[in-house]
Formats: structure tokens, C-alpha cells, sequence
């Protein structure tokens, strides 16, 4: 692990963020099982960082029940009733969009789930891949609106005449200690 993020787990402590830090994504998909106890629900944002990790899969194997709004062959109205359900599931599983080397985390949202999930859950696990990583709170936001989200407009087949990320939420600190915790993976994941 290089100093920039041993710094950065450190700077998570001090803002009651637990940060986590795996070599690669069979690691990460290891500590992310290792946390969500089997027989947990598991709420989940639209993320291209988890489908490379094929973690619902792997919870749902473990017997948790996972709110999958991305489940083949529902219907718009199930999937957002899933995404309401996992909001108040046991943990809640995203990924950001943009990192800060001073702890910022960023997210954009199109229906406002992953913010009330991120922000409400009982347990929050976020995974990111080194490349979500920038050099400041401007850099993260830049990152997220400029590079994630036309590769997610282009992704989803989005209108490109309708506004995607609807809400943009940093997460600073966070009030209980160890509800939010943060593995970063040492390869590049997602957008």
C-alpha cells in the first residue's frame, strides 16, 4: 500500500470513516463477505464497480437477501421499490463516483436512493477502485460529473436532453463511528 493511501485511511479515522484497504478485487469481495453477516439484507446502488466484483451474486449465494432493482425482467415500478426497500436494508452497498486525497467522498444519484442509502443506512460499505482517487474536492466533483456520468449517460442508453444525476451528495465525516466504511481496491474499477 503506498503512502498516499495509508494517509488516507488515516485521515477516515479521524472522520469516523472506517477505511479499508485491498490489493485487488478477490480481496475486496472477501472483506465485503466477510462484514455482511450471512442472513443480512442488502440494499444496492447502480454501479459498475460492483458489477465487476459479481458481489450480488455472491451475497445472494451466501443467503442474503439483496434489493436488486437491476433484476431481470421487473418492471420500472418494482425496480424503484427495490431501490426504496434497500435504503432500510441492514447494509447498503455502493460505490463513488470521485475520491478525495483529503477524505471526500462523492456521489451523484439519479432518483435519490444511493443519497438516502449512503446517508441513511445502518450500515454503509462503499468500494472504489484506486482510479476514483483525485487530488482534491474539486478534482472528485470534476471527475464525477465530467467522466462518470457520460460514460453511465452512454452505459444506461440515458436521453441525453434529460438530466441524469438529479443529486449530488459529499460525505465529509461521518456522525457514528465505523457505519461508513470505505474499501479501496489497488486496481482500477468502475468509472
Amino acid at each position: 500500500m503506498d503512502k498516499k493511501i495509508d494517509n488516507l485511511l488515516k485521515i477516515w479515522q479521524k472522520k469516523n470513516i472506517l477505511g479499508i484497504y485491498c490489493g485487488n478485487k478477490s480481496e475486496a469481495v472477501e472483506k465485503i463477505m466477510a462484514i455482511i453477516p450471512q442472513g443480512a439484507t442488502v440494499g444496492i446502488s447502480g454501479s459498475v464497480t460492483l458489477e465487476q466484483l459479481a458481489i450480488v451474486k455472491s451475497l445472494e449465494a451466501g443467503g442474503n437477501k439483496v434489493f436488486n432493482q437491476y433484476k431481470a425482467g421487473i418492471t420500472r415500478e418494482e425496480s424503484l421499490e427495490l431501490r426504496k426497500q434497500g435504503i432500510l436494508a441492514d447494509y447498503y452497498l455502493t460505490s463513488a463516483n470521485g475520491i478525495s486525497i483529503t477524505g471526500e467522498l462523492v456521489f451523484l444519484s439519479a432518483y435519490g436512493s444511493r443519497t438516502a442509502g449512503i446517508s441513511n443506512a445502518k450500515n454503509v460499505i462503499v468500494v472504489a477502485g484506486i482510479n476514483k482517487l483525485t487530488g482534491s474536492l474539486e478534482e472528485a466533483i470534476k471527475r464525477a460529473k465530467e467522466y462518470a456520468m457520460p460514460l453511465n449517460y452512454k452505459r444506461l442508453n440515458w436521453d441525453a436532453s434529460k438530466i441524469m444525476c438529479c443529486q449530488v451528495l459529499i460525505v465529509e465525516a461521518e456522525a457514528t463511528a465505523e457505519r461508513l466504511k470505505v474499501i479501496m481496491v489497488g486496481e482500477d474499477l468502475g468509472y
